[in-house]
């Protein structure tokens, strides 16, 4: 078997492969001696077909299946034997392929289109300049998240009269066109309603003020709007929803107020636990702020990431083998029309570079992950969902067992392993370069955020 490389330029090279009989003769005879073993033609016993009707039957369907195996084996062998970077897959060079006739030829030769990557240099030094974007925690977002922990942790409480906000419970009685209780009709009990919800403004108010044991008669289909929400709260069918105009006699048993929780001792050991330092309001301010900025510089970070992946792409000014590519793309991606991967080539290419600049400087510093690192980074993927409920002291065995069950998942962990390579190699730059922070405004940081995109 003979295999060689021509290079067509820096990224773009033709790998040819000739197969002789003597590479493939023995594995067809050894196929076509097990199919004769173990074909069932009539007129013939078990292992005793004729060997000249095995070959004529089957004789060419198995030599194309070897010849598939010794050129996929040969390829992979020849690209990994001599390091080749290949980018995409080997595929077949429409002009040099010669015709193949399987009938008469013994000898075959192919020719396979390869892409290669481009040498990267990535050069870092101090007189590199790159901006690093502090977001400034300002009064107003450490109240929201105030109001949000109290609004949180609060309770509806009974109340003498409802208001526009108040909750109202109650029960049904269906009504007929005489204002007569239906005998057999829809009577759901303790149905809590949210005044605010009532979209009808006449019968919102005739519930604003209202008290216990006072009785609201009126139409919920034309309260609500929504026969889907009608159904669920009167429990009938969506179907019924759609047909129903009674009017409903609605008694109220119980008014609700929703009172947020006071800022005091009690709640931020709820937040924070039992033995938390936070005893004050003050104290509450200064934690939620020092969180904020914490999570903060996670925004900050990928902003930095993708500054430093621009910069660095521009900079290195990879030539690409562009029209392979798109060629490739367009075979493995089968869905996808050849408008569609024009219309997301750009971004396509510009990921790869970046991953090909990140490979370098992964190389050339030494970088890897331990198990340990994706752990820990798995762990706190899961604190940060815990504390988007309130919940802000999760066990640690919780936190593990979470941590653990993302990284059992292949498309997870690699995703875990790929960000905490690229938080490395940024670090790398971080270093190499002139790093200059600015403080900016949320949002400020979020008008250069959509800019990006």
């Amino acid at each position: 078997m003979n295999i060689n490389l021509e290079n067509i330029d820096q990224v773009n090279a033709v790998i040819n492969l000739t197969i002789e009989k003597t590479d493939y003769e023995k594995q067809v005879a050894d196929v076509l001696k097990d199919y004769r073993q173990k074909a069932t033609i009539p007129g013939f016993r078990p292992g005793k077909v004729p060997a000249g009707l095995i070959k004529k039957r089957f004789g060419t369907a198995v030599l194309v299946e070897e010849i598939n195996k010794l050129i996929s084996q040969n390829l992979s062998k020849y690209m990994i034997d001599e390091k080749l970077p290949v980018l995409g897959e080997p595929m077949p060079n429409e002009e040099k392929q010669k015709p193949i006739d399987w009938e008469k030829d013994e000898s075959f030769e192919f020719a396979f289109d390869v892409a290669l990557a481009p040498e990267v240099n990535v050069s870092l030094d101090k007189r590199n300049k790159y901006t690093y974007y502090n977001i400034e925690v300002s009064d107003d977002m450490i109240q929201q998240q105030v109001d949000m922990a109290a609004s949180q942790l609060g309770e509806n409480v009974p109340s003498e009269e409802a208001k526009e906000d108040s909750t109202v419970r109650g029960n049904f009685v269906q009504l007929d066109a005489e204002g007569n209780e239906v005998e057999g009709g829809i009577a759901p009990e303790g149905v809590l309603l949210a005044v605010d919800k009532i979209k009808d403004e006449e019968i919102k108010n005739a519930f604003v003020g209202c008290k216990k044991d006072d009785i609201i008669v009126f139409n919920p289909v034309k309260a609500f709007e929504n026969n889907h929400e009608v159904a669920h709260m009167l429990n009938i069918k969506h179907e019924e929803a759609e047909t129903l105009e009674s009017d409903f006699r609605y008694t109220v048993t119980e008014i609700l107020q929703f009172q947020k929780a006071e800022l005091n001792e009690e709640l931020f050991k709820k937040l924070y636990g039992e033995e938390t330092e936070v005893k004050t309001l003050e104290d509450f301010k200064t934690k939620i702020k020092d969180d904020l900025a914490k999570n903060l510089v996670f925004s900050s970070d990928h902003k930095f990431a993708l500054d430093t992946r621009d910069a660095l792409v521009e900079k290195t000014d990879l030539e690409m083998p562009e029209e392979f590519l798109k060629r490739w793309l367009v075979a493995v991606n089968k869905e996808l029309t050849q408008e569609q991967i024009e219309n997301e080539f750009p971004a396509f290419i510009l990921d790869l570079k970046w991953q090909l600049i990140k490979d370098a400087i992964a190389k050339e510093n030494e970088l890897k992950i331990e198990a340990e690192e994706a752990e820990d980074f798995a762990k706190k993927m899961a604190m940060a969902q815990f504390q988007q409920y309130g919940i802000y002291d999760a066990p640690e065995e919780q936190l593990e067992s979470f941590a653990k069950m993302m990284l059992e998942k292949p498309e997870e962990k690699e995703r875990i392993y790929k960000k905490l390579l690229e938080d490395k190699v940024v670090e790398v730059v971080k270093e190499k370069v002139t790093v200059q922070e600015e403080e900016v405004s949320q949002e400020k940081f979020n008008e250069m955020m959509q800019a990006a995109q």
